[in-house]
């Protein structure tokens, strides 16, 4: 258990006032009603209760279970000499947060069923003293049925969200490690064998020098021209590289489907989304894409564009009217494959309809890459 915890638990759900009116209250009726030796036995009992109560939060393993037999033992005997039943409810808030879930419903189930045993033995003990009491016996019962499976839902809850979070960070790491080896390999295709070619090159052209001047020189201008092909890739790549902003991306697509003499229609802000900044790079990439085969290929007159967030996925949907995939236009082509390759890395999809005109459908999840607050 949490050692943090004390007599006085640590926001609780119900007022730390009443809990000190629990606490004094037993103190308060026995000293009023009853004899020297009453008094100085529920005394005992009382301050018996609480130690046991202190020493269970600061108990691990098996000595968590004989601490809480032995207050549900205190509990029957203040209910049955005194018809004190409320110190059950710091019983029924400590079983609340017990971790182990064999151990919550032995626990659980036995402390209900002893609450209800004594205040039924106390009705037949002291008739007077319980129908008297009959209200608050209603409502203590209530609290030691219902506080513990609520506190055990709550912790339960919060142990997973923990484990969810840990598992995000492990694969946020994952990511960041994938997307590092894909760069690598992106660099290593780009440079590798334009730069070995140089390297090459460069030998052949030292050793033509002195014996054949106009075939080094022509080697110095292969050199040259791979030079210049392997910058602009590298160009190429870091520009896929910089993170491109989802809304940023809209107000080019509104030009360019504008120029176009496109119709459009946009649903959806971006800006208010709050998305990962890797998904929201896929899909800007993606949206470029697809509007650029909108003005190119498709001869459409209107196009809408539709960017939904739900609680587990990210929808961004682009419709036209135009003449749709045909076999001119084969789905393989125009982009649509490298969108396909983008989204499977963030584990999205593609679905493609082709119905008067074509639309786009892809669909990014959430499980993996929700954040607290980004609702």
């Amino acid at each position: 258990m949490q050692s943090w915890y004390t007599i006085l638990p640590k926001n609780p759900w119900i007022s730390i006032y009443v809990w000190i009116i629990f606490c004094i209250m037993p103190f308060y009726f026995i000293i009023k009603s009853y004899s020297f030796v009453q008094i100085i036995i529920g005394l005992v009992l009382i301050l018996l209760y609480f130690l046991s109560h202190r020493f269970s939060f600061q108990s691990k393993n098996g000595l968590v279970y004989m601490w809480i037999s032995f207050e549900m033992v205190l509990n029957i005997a203040m209910t049955l000499m005194f018809g004190y039943i409320y110190l059950s409810l710091f019983t029924a808030f400590f079983i609340g947060n017990i971790r182990n879930t064999v151990g919550f419903f032995i626990m659980y189930g036995l402390h209900i069923g002893f609450t209800v045993i004594s205040i039924v033995a106390g009705y037949f003990i002291d008739l007077h003293l319980f129908l008297s009491q009959t209200p608050f016996i209603i409502i203590t019962v209530i609290g030691v049925v219902l506080l513990p499976f609520t506190l055990y839902s709550r912790n339960k809850r919060e142990n997973l969200e923990g484990e969810l979070e840990t598992a995000k960070e492990r694969i946020e790491e994952l990511i960041i490690h994938e997307e590092r080896q894909r760069i690598a390999r992106d660099l290593h295709d780009t440079l590798g064998q334009k730069l070995s070619m140089i390297g090459l090159k460069s030998d052949l052209a030292s050793r033509l020098v002195t014996k054949n001047p106009e075939q080094a020189l022509q080697e110095i201008k292969d050199i040259r021209h791979t030079a210049s092909i392997a910058l602009k890739e590298v160009r190429e790549l870091v520009a896929d590289m910089r993170a491109v902003k989802l809304h940023e991306e809209i107000i080019r697509v509104e030009q360019i489907l504008k120029a176009a003499q496109i119709d459009y229609e946009i649903s959806g802000n971006a800006a208010e989304l709050h998305i990962p900044v890797l998904i929201e790079n896929v899909l800007s990439m993606c949206l470029k894409e697809a509007i650029t085969n909108v003005v190119k290929h498709s001869g459409a007159k209107k196009c809408k564009i539709t960017l939904k967030k739900s609680y587990n996925e990210i929808t961004l949907c682009i419709i036209d009217d135009g003449k749709g995939f045909n076999e001119k236009l084969n789905i393989n082509g125009n982009g649509l494959k490298g969108m396909q390759e983008r989204l499977e890395f963030i584990n999205g999809s593609l679905k493609i309809e082709n119905k008067k005109g074509a639309k786009l459908q892809i669909s990014v999840p959430l499980a993996i890459t929700h954040q607290k607050g980004n609702e």
